[in-house]
């Protein structure tokens, strides 16, 4: 499993999150601020794309709150390897 880490303004942090849940490779996303994660979204493979906006609608409403209490946030990244060992 590959881990990516993103430094993004508060402005951008919901839209970042849901592009990258979109891709649809995504395990596990966390939102870090000063080291510490203040929110974890745990992503299940093969969901159906109705059934990931529903459940996800908490998460984000929760990150766009989150947004306005800092100016620069990480997030990190859990993507699923899509490569097969030979």
């Amino acid at each position: 499993m590959a881990t990516e880490k993103f430094t993004i303004s508060n402005k951008d942090l919901v839209e970042k999150v849901k592009n990258m849940i979109h891709e649809g490779n995504i395990r596990n996303v966390r939102v870090i601020h000063a080291g510490r994660t203040v929110l974890e979204i745990p992503l299940t493979v093969g969901v159906s794309a109705m059934a990931l906006t529903v459940f996800l609608a908490p998460f984000l409403a929760a990150l766009g709150g989150l947004a306005a209490f800092a100016a620069e946030y990480t997030i990190e990244v859990e993507k699923i390897d899509d490569k097969k060992p030979a």
